[in-house]
């Protein structure tokens, strides 16, 4: 089976290691408006209107770009794919959603869900009975505490901390090194120590 990446820049190439070290696909190719034609670390990049016959994942941090290229790809009947780094630990009783990515290092507690396209990065932590909804991310280092709750699009920066049982709303972020003790409405970003809304 072939899998594509969608994007081929930094984050492409980072879940292009993880397609490595999973070892499953006869063949990998990255699939890029910008860069179609070229290619990238050895691997083909062609544009996403030409690929077929594949299993796909977004290898893009930004939510509306990972959702809309998630789009066009799954409109020309390509299936996502949840891809897991060997070197990350997702909890038996986890459930993961289709185009999920988990880089290196990451920890993804017991009895959580997250959504399609979810992405939870390198030396990431998740903590138990956490929801982390459609195209929401946590950026290296970052913790999410057990019982959070990541609305759709919402993110948590680098090296951030989200305490146990609190929410980010959709689209809401948690600003990198950031320790949000109480829940961050949608849209918000919240900055600090503790984290506040920032005006």
């Amino acid at each position: 089976m072939t899998l594509c990446i969608a994007g081929a820049g930094a984050l492409g190439r980072e879940v292009l290691d993880v397609a490595v070290a999973c070892g499953r696909y006869r063949e990998v190719v990255f699939c890029d408006d910008a860069l179609a034609g070229q290619t990238v670390r050895g691997v083909p990049v062609r544009h996403p209107d030409e690929v077929a016959d594949a299993e796909f994942v977004v290898g893009v941090a930004d939510p509306s770009a990972r959702r809309s290229l998630a789009g066009r790809l799954r409109d020309r009947g390509l299936g996502a794919r949840a891809l897991v780094h060997p070197a990350a630990t997702v909890a038996p009783d986890t459930v993961l959603g289709a185009g999920c990515v988990i880089l290196a290092g990451a920890v993804v507690s017991s009895s959580c869900l997250l959504g399609v396209h979810t992405q939870v990065h390198y030396n990431a932590t998740v903590g138990h009975d956490a929801v982390l909804d459609a195209y929401s991310t946590v950026f290296p280092g970052a913790n999410v505490g057990g019982a959070c709750h990541l609305g759709a699009d919402a993110a948590v920066g680098a090296n951030a901390t989200v305490l146990q049982q609190r929410s980010v709303g959709a689209g809401a972020f948690v600003g990198a090194g950031a320790v949000a003790t109480r829940d961050v409405p949608a849209g918000a970003i919240a900055v600090g120590v503790p984290a506040r809304p920032r005006r």
